[in-house]
């Protein structure tokens, strides 16, 4: 499916109803509720949220190990985020209109989606947080080894930090494949940004700055992770 496509068919425009005020009143709603369920039911906690910069753009990058890696990551900042997901999210129309509702927009997984790319550009460069699962679909075991290079390449391209998340107890809270959630300890380590500089107005990003970026986060994204199953006991 090309890019084009997947655009005019999954991801449409929310309708004029949902004013700037509206989505803000919307959003804060979603996120206090998916937030309170987070606490009572899986006990969640979170550390280090004083990371999260306080205003300005930046990529929220987690480990992802389940489907309730995104409704989690509701509790580590009150600031309105965006989210890019998989293009299946928008499959149905109600589930394409909530979370159109709510800022989200797809890519299509297992080929370049350009057009995602520079959603998610004009996103940071509008000054709103954004998240993106730098390995791309959830994964399985303690190992974070199958990290893209999206997150480094748009975080250079826009020169906004990176703020990698580990995210402890989700994959015994819903695995892969599992149809129903389970009432586990799950614990979010949020760590410290990464700092990124943009290369000057016409230049090019250097293949190599994007690989040494991944590898940073890659290794950080380990560390964290190792830091939140350990909370948890894993």
């Amino acid at each position: 499916m090309s890019d084009e496509k997947l655009t005019s068919v999954h991801y449409k425009t929310p309708s004029p109803f949902f004013t700037t005020a509206v989505k803000r009143v919307w959003y804060d709603f979603v996120r206090g509720a998916l937030t309170w369920f987070s606490r009572l039911f899986w006990r969640s906690t979170v550390e280090g949220s004083e990371h999260i910069p306080t205003t300005g753009p930046f990529i929220l990058a987690p480990v992802h190990r389940s489907n309730i890696d995104t409704p989690l990551l509701c509790q580590v900042t009150g600031r309105r985020v965006r989210y890019m997901g998989k293009d299946t999210m928008w499959k149905f129309g109600f589930s394409a209109f909530f979370f159109n509702s709510l800022g989200g927009f797809p890519v299509h997984r297992g080929e370049p989606d350009r057009q995602a790319l520079r959603t998610s550009e004009e996103v940071l460069r509008g000054g709103e947080p954004l998240v993106m699962f730098p390995e791309g679909t959830r994964q399985s075991g303690p190992i974070v080894e199958h990290v893209f290079d999206g997150v480094a390449y748009v975080a250079l391209r826009t020169g906004v930090p990176i703020v990698p998340v580990g995210i402890g107890g989700s994959a015994g809270a819903m695995p892969k494949g599992a149809k129903m959630i389970k009432p586990v300890k799950v614990h979010l380590v949020v760590g410290r940004p990464i700092e990124v500089k943009a290369p000057p107005p016409g230049e090019r990003v250097p293949r190599r700055a994007v690989r040494e970026l991944t590898e940073q986060l890659t290794a950080e994204l380990q560390r964290l992770y190792d830091e939140a199953e350990a909370k948890v006991g894993g």
